[in-house]
């Protein structure tokens, strides 16, 4: 769906790529610029920077860049349109949007409605005759009619082709059902129903919209679950089930459970913050899904190593985000949903109430691993526990948990002290060491490589970076430029393509950003241009520079391209130069 340019330019102009950003992430100012952690990607120093002159973001450890839209559609998990709405919504923004493509957004209406159809057919099969033995395993689990009711749960018929017959009898075409993720299709082309014999969960994004289901068997066969593969509609990285409920929730937390039955089993007992991943460890992209709810999530995965495992993995990614994590111990359960059903919802909510924040959990776990009746063994624990310890952002935390772990282990918090110093040490030098290699990242991430671009003449597109780099740095250089300069004298044609959008955009009286140019540009075009432009020119060389550049780019074509330069005057010289060192110029 396109959206009016004017709107665009009016949009950027209104936006603060620096409080959108800090939003997300915390930054600091070091000269014109703010710098932090990057939200997207794994990182101990800060190489994600925010330039508000230039209205962009990049960061040099992955590359990734763009504007104010760009940045929302990779932290948000949006589309392009998706993102628009997004901004101008905080900007009191009405988006006008004109025709688009109307056989896509036809095509994504028409899969929500299949899925909804579905959801429907899935419902009904459950409350019919062939439905009994679904029936009674959710009875089985103790859930009333009204959860059941309130979650949609269904029945997939133990049929190849069921759910494909009602709903082509509904005027669905066997391509869109297969799309939906509703239809598989066998080697020969046969079409059939993807989901069989299982008791059924409808997955709902927070619009409210059937977007996906999950199935699971109600026996020991396997795969015990099955999801919706990816489709149009559906990103599982994206979502989280239960999300369109948890988000009405008056709790001040969010629990963060391992399955569907362990969400449902909590909703009915009255803790209806509880949302789950979608068949996949915990994303970052539902990290920041919750945060937009809440400031606190409490982790309460299965009591087994596989959960504590992911328990692990979930704080780093939840801290990321912001939020503020809190581990849930259950005592004699493999999990929430028997938990409950042993002990009552009164008993867990005293098991909420007393959850260990991340770092206590972090070093009991890492107390279980060792024998205190031997000395080494209480050494090696507190030598671990100091990494955890030093790792700390205050010293306050540092000072708490020192003395907490010394008096757990039997040490004084003096030695223990030491220990936590020499981890900083330790930890301060492998951070250096960290910085080293990503202020080094520019260069590398600038290679077309890590984009999926080629470069067939390196020489000539540094020069052309370079000048782009001076028209995003100094628009006016553009008259002088396109006199000597056309965008199919670049080398690489996304570069001239780069080229191309920001004469149009000075011809039309546009000012030339990034942000004026995201719509046009795929991702990797994006983060290259972002990458070029780092270079920061000084004002009083910036002719001299492009004279430079033009003459590199020139002579680059020419030596490229000699039979279409007739007697060009560079192409003499460039001879000249040639012969006079020995080579042979073909004369």
């Amino acid at each position: 769906m396109a959206i009016d340019e004017r709107f665009l330019d009016e949009l950027n102009a209104r936006c603060d790529i620096v409080d959108i950003v800090s939003r997300y992430v915390a930054l600091k100012k070091s000269g014109s610029n703010y710098f932090g952690l990057c939200p997207f990607h794994n990182e101990k120093t800060a190489s994600f920077s925010v330039a508000p002159d230039k209205q962009i973001f990049y960061c040099f450890g992955c590359g990734a860049g763009g504007g104010p839209i760009r940045f929302i559609m990779n932290i948000e998990g949006l589309e392009f349109q998706d993102a628009v709405r997004f901004l101008a919504k905080q900007y009191n923004m009405t988006v006008p949007e004109t025709e688009g493509n109307p056989e896509e957004r036809h095509r994504r209406e028409h899969i929500l409605q299949a899925l909804k159809e579905a959801a429907r057919f899935f419902y009904a099969q459950l409350h019919s005759p062939a439905g009994a033995q679904a029936l009674a395993y959710f009875q089985s689990r103790r859930l009333s009619k009204k959860t059941m009711n309130n979650f949609g749960l269904g029945y997939a018929p133990d049929s190849f082709h069921a759910l494909m017959d009602a709903m082509t009898a509904k005027g669905f075409s066997k391509e869109i059902l297969e799309k939906a993720g509703l239809l598989a299709r066998s080697p020969n082309g046969t079409y059939y129903d993807k989901f069989r014999n299982r008791v059924m969960f409808p997955i709902i994004d927070i619009r409210g919209d059937v977007i996906g289901f999950g199935g699971r068997v109600m026996d020991d066969s396997k795969p015990k679950y099955l999801n919706s593969p990816e489709t149009q509609v559906f990103n599982k990285r994206r979502n989280l089930f239960a999300m369109n409920m948890a988000k009405r929730t008056k709790k001040e937390y969010f629990l963060l459970a391992e399955g569907y039955m362990d969400v449902i089993a909590l909703h009915q007992a009255g803790f209806d913050s509880a949302v789950a991943s979608l068949g996949t460890a915990l994303t970052e992209e539902q990290a920041r899904l919750l945060s937009r709810y809440t400031k606190t999530v409490i982790v309460c995965y299965d009591a087994d190593t596989a959960g504590q495992t992911a328990s692990q993995r979930a704080i780093d990614i939840l801290k990321k985000a912001g939020l503020r994590v809190k581990i849930l111990k259950i005592p004699g359960a493999k999990d929430p949903d028997e938990f409950i059903k042993t002990k009552g919802p009164d008993a867990f909510h005293k098991l909420i109430e007393r959850s260990d924040n991340d770092i206590r959990y972090r070093i009991e776990s890492v107390r279980e691993k060792y024998d205190f009746t031997e000395d080494d063994q209480r050494i090696l624990f507190l030598k671990e526990a100091a990494e955890i310890i030093a790792a700390l952002e205050t010293q306050v935390e540092r000072d708490v948990y020192t003395t907490s772990t010394a008096k757990l282990a039997g040490v004084t918090p003096e030695a223990f002290a030491q220990e936590v110093r020499r981890a900083q040490l330790r930890q301060g030098k492998k951070a250096r060491q960290q910085m080293h290699r990503e202020v080094r990242a520019p260069i590398q991430a600038a290679q077309p490589k890590d984009r999926g671009i080629h470069f067939d003449n390196m020489k000539s597109a540094r020069a052309e970076q370079g000048i782009l780099a001076l028209l995003f740095s100094d628009a006016s250089l553009m008259e002088d430029m396109r006199r000597q300069l056309k965008p199919q004298d670049f080398s690489s044609p996304e570069l001239g393509k780069m080229y191309g959008y920001a004469s149009a955009l000075y011809n039309t009286g546009r000012n030339i950003t990034v942000a004026a140019m995201e719509p046009k540009l795929e991702p990797a075009e994006l983060e290259l241009l972002v990458a070029a432009i780092q270079t920061q020119i000084p004002a009083d060389t910036r002719h001299k520079a492009m004279e430079d550049y033009i003459r590199v780019i020139q002579e680059q074509n020419v030596f490229a391209n000699p039979a279409d330069t007739g007697e060009h005057p560079l192409l003499r010289k460039a001879q000249l130069q040639r012969k006079s060192k020995g080579f042979d110029t073909g004369e």
